[in-house]
Protein backbone atom coordinates (compact mmCIF):
# COMPACT_ATOMS: atom_id res chain seq x y z
CA UNK A 1 0.00 0.00 0.00
CA UNK A 2 1.02 3.12 -1.10
CA UNK A 3 1.60 6.26 1.93
CA UNK A 4 -0.92 7.78 2.09
CA UNK A 5 -2.09 11.70 0.54
CA UNK A 6 -4.01 12.38 3.72
CA UNK A 7 -4.28 10.52 6.75
CA UNK A 8 -5.89 11.15 10.30
CA UNK A 9 -4.67 9.88 13.20
CA UNK A 10 -6.49 9.91 16.55
CA UNK A 11 -8.57 13.65 15.39
CA UNK A 12 -10.68 15.23 17.93
CA UNK A 13 -12.86 18.74 17.35
CA UNK A 14 -15.04 20.69 19.16
CA UNK A 15 -16.82 23.87 18.80
CA UNK A 16 -16.49 25.61 22.15
CA UNK A 17 -17.56 23.24 24.38
CA UNK A 18 -19.66 20.78 21.75
CA UNK A 19 -17.83 17.98 20.68
CA UNK A 20 -17.99 17.37 17.01
CA UNK A 21 -15.14 14.13 16.30
CA UNK A 22 -14.29 12.21 18.56
CA UNK A 23 -10.68 10.29 17.93
CA UNK A 24 -11.12 9.52 14.45
CA UNK A 25 -8.49 7.79 12.51
CA UNK A 26 -8.49 7.25 8.82
CA UNK A 27 -6.34 7.16 5.13
CA UNK A 28 -6.88 8.61 2.01
CA UNK A 29 -4.61 7.70 -0.81
CA UNK A 30 -4.04 8.99 -4.08
CA UNK A 31 -6.81 8.60 -6.97
CA UNK A 32 -9.70 7.44 -4.53
CA UNK A 33 -13.51 8.60 -4.81
CA UNK A 34 -14.19 8.89 -1.10
CA UNK A 35 -18.03 10.11 -0.05
CA UNK A 36 -18.42 11.14 3.36
CA UNK A 37 -22.01 10.15 4.67
CA UNK A 38 -24.18 10.39 7.99
CA UNK A 39 -27.18 12.50 9.51
CA UNK A 40 -27.24 16.35 9.95
CA UNK A 41 -24.68 16.74 12.47
CA UNK A 42 -22.73 13.86 12.13
CA UNK A 43 -19.16 16.00 11.55
CA UNK A 44 -19.01 15.80 7.66
CA UNK A 45 -18.09 19.34 6.76
CA UNK A 46 -15.70 19.48 9.68
CA UNK A 47 -14.13 16.36 8.76
CA UNK A 48 -13.71 18.19 5.38
CA UNK A 49 -12.69 21.14 7.03
CA UNK A 50 -9.66 18.78 9.23
CA UNK A 51 -8.59 17.19 5.84
CA UNK A 52 -7.97 20.63 4.30
CA UNK A 53 -6.19 21.84 7.31
CA UNK A 54 -8.61 24.44 7.33
CA UNK A 55 -9.30 24.02 10.96
CA UNK A 56 -6.90 22.78 13.42
CA UNK A 57 -7.74 19.32 15.80
CA UNK A 58 -8.10 19.93 19.19
CA UNK A 59 -5.99 16.28 19.48
CA UNK A 60 -4.35 13.91 16.94
CA UNK A 61 -2.69 15.34 13.76
CA UNK A 62 -3.92 15.40 10.35
CA UNK A 63 -0.71 14.10 7.60
CA UNK A 64 -0.52 15.69 4.30
CA UNK A 65 2.36 13.12 2.64
CA UNK A 66 2.96 12.57 5.78
CA UNK A 67 3.59 15.91 6.73
CA UNK A 68 1.79 17.67 9.89
CA UNK A 69 -1.04 19.17 7.42
CA UNK A 70 -0.42 22.71 9.61
CA UNK A 71 2.99 22.89 9.12
CA UNK A 72 2.90 22.72 5.41
CA UNK A 73 2.87 25.98 3.41
CA UNK A 74 -0.47 27.43 2.84
CA UNK A 75 0.79 27.87 -1.46
CA UNK A 76 1.89 24.21 -0.67
CA UNK A 77 -1.06 23.44 -0.21
CA UNK A 78 -3.05 25.34 -2.62
CA UNK A 79 -1.21 23.59 -5.59
CA UNK A 80 -2.67 20.03 -4.13
CA UNK A 81 -5.42 20.52 -2.48
CA UNK A 82 -8.76 22.52 -3.99
CA UNK A 83 -11.31 23.12 -1.83
CA UNK A 84 -14.93 23.72 -2.94
CA UNK A 85 -17.43 24.58 -0.22
CA UNK A 86 -20.70 24.42 -0.10
CA UNK A 87 -22.18 27.97 -0.79
CA UNK A 88 -20.11 30.71 -1.69
CA UNK A 89 -21.18 34.23 -0.87
CA UNK A 90 -19.05 37.39 -2.69
CA UNK A 91 -19.18 40.76 -1.45
CA UNK A 92 -17.66 42.01 -4.59
CA UNK A 93 -19.55 41.49 -8.00
CA UNK A 94 -16.57 39.33 -9.79
CA UNK A 95 -17.19 37.89 -13.08
CA UNK A 96 -16.93 34.23 -13.86
CA UNK A 97 -13.93 34.58 -15.66
CA UNK A 98 -12.46 36.50 -13.36
CA UNK A 99 -14.00 34.22 -10.49
CA UNK A 100 -12.17 31.10 -12.37
CA UNK A 101 -8.62 32.92 -13.07
CA UNK A 102 -8.47 33.19 -8.73
CA UNK A 103 -7.48 28.99 -8.69
CA UNK A 104 -3.97 30.47 -10.54
CA UNK A 105 -3.46 32.57 -7.73
CA UNK A 106 -1.06 29.69 -5.89
CA UNK A 107 1.17 29.83 -8.92
CA UNK A 108 1.27 33.46 -8.90
CA UNK A 109 3.49 35.89 -6.77
CA UNK A 110 4.20 40.17 -6.35
CA UNK A 111 6.38 39.56 -9.52
CA UNK A 112 4.39 37.00 -11.91
CA UNK A 113 0.98 37.96 -13.05
CA UNK A 114 -1.38 36.09 -14.92
CA UNK A 115 -0.19 34.79 -18.31
CA UNK A 116 -0.86 32.19 -22.07
CA UNK A 117 -0.54 29.30 -19.83
CA UNK A 118 -2.61 30.58 -16.96
CA UNK A 119 -5.19 31.58 -19.57
CA UNK A 120 -5.45 28.51 -21.18
CA UNK A 121 -5.90 26.22 -18.27
CA UNK A 122 -8.74 28.71 -17.01
CA UNK A 123 -10.21 27.94 -20.41
CA UNK A 124 -9.69 24.59 -20.35
CA UNK A 125 -11.63 24.34 -17.12
CA UNK A 126 -14.21 26.48 -17.79
CA UNK A 127 -14.74 24.50 -21.33
CA UNK A 128 -15.14 21.36 -18.58
CA UNK A 129 -17.33 22.52 -16.75
CA UNK A 130 -19.35 24.34 -19.57
CA UNK A 131 -19.34 27.44 -18.08
CA UNK A 132 -17.77 29.63 -20.91
CA UNK A 133 -21.22 30.27 -22.19
CA UNK A 134 -21.52 32.56 -19.48
CA UNK A 135 -17.72 33.76 -19.02
CA UNK A 136 -18.77 37.17 -18.70
CA UNK A 137 -21.93 37.01 -16.44
CA UNK A 138 -21.76 38.19 -12.93
CA UNK A 139 -21.63 35.31 -10.21
CA UNK A 140 -24.18 36.50 -8.11
CA UNK A 141 -26.43 36.93 -11.56
CA UNK A 142 -25.99 33.06 -12.38
CA UNK A 143 -27.80 30.32 -11.00
CA UNK A 144 -27.12 27.87 -8.29
CA UNK A 145 -25.96 25.13 -10.55
CA UNK A 146 -23.89 27.29 -12.71
CA UNK A 147 -22.27 28.66 -9.50
CA UNK A 148 -21.32 25.21 -8.35
CA UNK A 149 -19.82 24.80 -11.94
CA UNK A 150 -18.03 28.17 -11.53
CA UNK A 151 -16.58 27.14 -8.01
CA UNK A 152 -15.20 23.59 -9.75
CA UNK A 153 -13.66 24.94 -12.52
CA UNK A 154 -12.17 27.58 -10.28
CA UNK A 155 -11.21 24.51 -8.33
CA UNK A 156 -9.76 22.46 -11.43
CA UNK A 157 -7.72 25.42 -12.33
CA UNK A 158 -5.58 24.55 -9.36
CA UNK A 159 -4.18 21.31 -11.35
CA UNK A 160 -4.89 19.67 -7.59
CA UNK A 161 -4.18 16.19 -7.01
CA UNK A 162 -6.87 16.46 -4.71
CA UNK A 163 -10.67 17.95 -4.74
CA UNK A 164 -12.16 18.30 -1.17
CA UNK A 165 -16.23 19.44 -1.41
CA UNK A 166 -18.71 19.80 0.77
CA UNK A 167 -21.99 18.60 -0.19
CA UNK A 168 -21.53 19.67 -3.89
CA UNK A 169 -24.94 18.71 -4.97
CA UNK A 170 -27.08 20.41 -2.03
CA UNK A 171 -30.10 22.19 -3.01
CA UNK A 172 -29.40 21.38 -6.89
CA UNK A 173 -31.83 19.43 -8.96
CA UNK A 174 -30.85 16.20 -10.28
CA UNK A 175 -29.68 17.33 -13.84
CA UNK A 176 -27.25 19.75 -11.76
CA UNK A 177 -26.60 16.67 -10.03
CA UNK A 178 -25.53 14.91 -12.52
CA UNK A 179 -23.39 17.27 -14.13
CA UNK A 180 -21.27 18.18 -11.16
CA UNK A 181 -21.08 14.60 -10.16
CA UNK A 182 -20.41 13.49 -13.88
CA UNK A 183 -17.53 16.13 -13.84
CA UNK A 184 -15.96 14.70 -10.28
CA UNK A 185 -15.72 11.17 -11.69
CA UNK A 186 -13.91 12.23 -14.98
CA UNK A 187 -11.36 14.07 -13.66
CA UNK A 188 -10.85 10.83 -11.31
CA UNK A 189 -10.68 8.37 -13.85
CA UNK A 190 -8.78 10.13 -16.59
CA UNK A 191 -6.70 12.97 -14.49
CA UNK A 192 -6.20 10.37 -11.59
CA UNK A 193 -7.63 13.10 -9.15
CA UNK A 194 -8.48 12.28 -5.93
CA UNK A 195 -12.28 12.92 -4.76
CA UNK A 196 -13.61 13.43 -1.05
CA UNK A 197 -16.98 14.81 -0.56
CA UNK A 198 -19.66 15.01 1.82
CA UNK A 199 -22.53 13.82 0.16
CA UNK A 200 -26.44 13.50 1.85
CA UNK A 201 -27.86 11.54 -1.44
CA UNK A 202 -26.87 7.78 -0.49
CA UNK A 203 -27.87 6.55 -3.93
CA UNK A 204 -25.81 9.32 -5.86
CA UNK A 205 -22.69 8.26 -3.36
CA UNK A 206 -23.12 4.67 -4.55
CA UNK A 207 -23.35 5.39 -7.59
CA UNK A 208 -20.21 7.76 -7.94
CA UNK A 209 -17.96 6.77 -5.24
CA UNK A 210 -15.99 3.39 -4.69
CA UNK A 211 -15.25 4.51 -0.99
CA UNK A 212 -18.26 5.20 1.28
CA UNK A 213 -17.21 6.75 5.26
CA UNK A 214 -20.14 6.74 7.38
CA UNK A 215 -20.41 9.51 10.24
CA UNK A 216 -22.60 9.52 13.43
CA UNK A 217 -22.15 11.47 16.13
CA UNK A 218 -19.11 12.46 15.21
CA UNK A 219 -17.37 8.77 14.76
CA UNK A 220 -16.97 6.44 12.38
CA UNK A 221 -19.64 3.53 12.04
CA UNK A 222 -18.55 1.80 8.78
CA UNK A 223 -15.49 2.80 6.43
CA UNK A 224 -15.61 0.36 2.68
CA UNK A 225 -17.12 -0.11 -0.39
CA UNK A 226 -21.06 1.11 -0.88
CA UNK A 227 -21.88 -2.74 -0.80
CA UNK A 228 -19.93 -3.18 2.86
CA UNK A 229 -21.65 0.06 4.40
CA UNK A 230 -24.82 0.79 2.65
CA UNK A 231 -26.79 -2.10 4.69
CA UNK A 232 -29.57 -1.90 6.46
CA UNK A 233 -28.52 -2.77 9.60
CA UNK A 234 -25.80 -0.25 9.35
CA UNK A 235 -28.19 2.84 7.83
CA UNK A 236 -30.96 1.41 10.50
CA UNK A 237 -28.49 1.94 13.43
CA UNK A 238 -26.99 5.31 12.06
CA UNK A 239 -30.30 7.02 10.77
CA UNK A 240 -32.21 5.78 13.24
CA UNK A 241 -35.29 4.51 11.03
CA UNK A 242 -36.27 1.25 8.79
CA UNK A 243 -34.89 0.99 5.92
CA UNK A 244 -35.00 -1.31 2.53
CA UNK A 245 -31.92 -1.37 0.39
CA UNK A 246 -32.08 -2.42 -2.61
CA UNK A 247 -29.57 -2.82 -5.57
CA UNK A 248 -29.45 -1.82 -8.85
CA UNK A 249 -28.92 -4.66 -11.52
CA UNK A 250 -27.96 -2.44 -14.56
CA UNK A 251 -25.47 -0.40 -12.88
CA UNK A 252 -24.71 -1.53 -9.57
CA UNK A 253 -25.82 1.57 -7.84
CA UNK A 254 -27.92 1.48 -4.21
CA UNK A 255 -31.62 2.89 -3.80
CA UNK A 256 -32.50 3.08 -0.44
CA UNK A 257 -36.23 3.47 0.77
CA UNK A 258 -37.57 4.10 3.75
CA UNK A 259 -40.33 2.50 5.62
CA UNK A 260 -41.86 -0.94 3.92
CA UNK A 261 -39.96 -3.17 1.80
CA UNK A 262 -40.13 -1.74 -1.71
CA UNK A 263 -39.20 -3.08 -5.21
CA UNK A 264 -37.70 -1.40 -8.36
Amino acid sequence: MTVPTLEMQGVSFAYEKDSVLKNLSLAIHRGEFVGIIGPNGSGKSTLIKLLGGFLPAASGTVYFDSRNILNVPRKTLARSIAWVPQEHHLAFPFRVAELVMMGRHPYLSPIRYEGEEDHRIASQAMQLTATTSFADRRFNEISGGEKQRVLMAGAICQEPEMMLLDEPTASLDIKYQMEILNILKRLNEQNNITQVMAIHDLHLASKFCQRLILLKEGQIVQDGSPEQVLTESHLEAVYETPVKVVRNQDDGSIYIFPGAPCTL
